[in-house]
């Protein structure tokens, strides 16, 4: 049995002991959240903020307008952009969808690459061609991985050790095929700073009237230039980013405080289209799917990490 294959089989064991529900979990470190899901999933909308998933066990198809990818026990997840798209969860035979995401936090980005320069370190090349990858683990980073979930199992080593894993994992993607795009965060041009700032005030200001003409006039472009450069960075427009942003929210206020769609869509904006929405993309939020052996399992959202804004 490889390197690989020996850490993946722990992870499972630490993930499956500290996740007995399915759904997203915190857990005792800040920006570190534990996912398990027990059944099989066809395509759901799903948001992540900036942020590395590594999976356990299980593997994620993620649609985003034609581009496909896969991440899975081989392959970890890295997304730079907050960036809504459609997910289809596959269990393993031998075991529910496991998996562990660590937000993607900028001053310990910018520490981390200042020291990195300071030895000598890569620099950017070149802008990523996309916001989100999957990238093949390596022994270093699942290592890495099982340590933090291990250190997770006593509150004092979390408290103590948690924090130098998580740099030490981020430094490990750093290091890796997909640095670029981290580094990409904090070497950004015009353009892209501005679509950053924009996805900032998409995110804290969803309920307040947003039109495209007036994020273009903030950003000084043009409303065909703002559209090329945001569809560039999220692989949408802004104004159906906007409205994923408001169903995904309205969706989290049902499953949270167990609100109706219509009164979740009056709190997050008050309009007839979202309460449609939120009928047509999500079922209800007690709503239940069986599973072939008869088990019942609650259909959520997954995956959504909290804003650190």
């Amino acid at each position: 049995m490889d390197t690989l294959e020996k850490n993946r089989k722990k992870m499972v064991h630490l993930l499956t002991s500290m996740t007995t529900l399915d759904g997203t979990h915190a857990s005792v470190l800040e920006g570190v959240r534990l996912f398990r899901l027990g059944c099989s999933t066809t395509r759901i909308p799903v948001m992540y903020e900036p942020c590395i998933v590594i999976v356990a066990q299980g593997r994620k198809l993620g649609y985003i307008g034609d581009q496909v990818f896969t991440y899975d026990a081989l392959n970890y997840l890295t997304l730079t952009v907050p960036l809504p798209f459609e997910g289809v969860t596959e269990v393993a035979d031998d075991g529910p969808f496991l998996g562990i995401g660590i937000r993607i936090e900028l001053a310990l980005l910018s520490d981390l690459l200042m020291k990195m320069e300071s030895r000598g370190g890569p620099t950017l090349v070149r802008s990523p061609e996309t916001s989100v990858t999957a990238t093949p683990i390596d022994a270093a980073l699942s290592d890495a991985t099982v340590r933090l979930l291990e250190c997770m199992l006593s509150p004092i080593d979390a408290n103590v050790l948690g924090p130098q894993i998580i740099r030490e994992i981020i430094y490990r993607v750093l290091r890796g095929r997909q640095g670029g795009a981290l580094q990409s965060l904090l070497l950004m041009d015009g353009p892209r700073m501005q679509m950053h700032r924009i996805l900032h005030r998409m995110h804290s200001d969803y309920a307040k009237p947003l039109d495209v003409s007036s994020l273009a006039t903030e950003a000084g472009m043009s409303v065909s230039g703002l559209h090329h450069h945001f569809k560039a960075l999220t692989a949408t427009s802004p104004l159906q980013y906007l409205k994923t942003i408001r169903l995904h929210k309205a969706r989290m206020l049902m499953v949270q405080d167990s609100l109706g769609a219509s009164i979740a869509a009056e709190r997050v904006y008050g309009t007839s289209w979202l309460t449609t929405g939120l009928h047509c993309l999500f079922s209800p939020p007690h709503s239940i799917k069986r599973k072939a052996e008869g088990t019942v399992q609650r259909q959520l959202p997954l995956f959504v990490f909290k804003s650190s804004s």
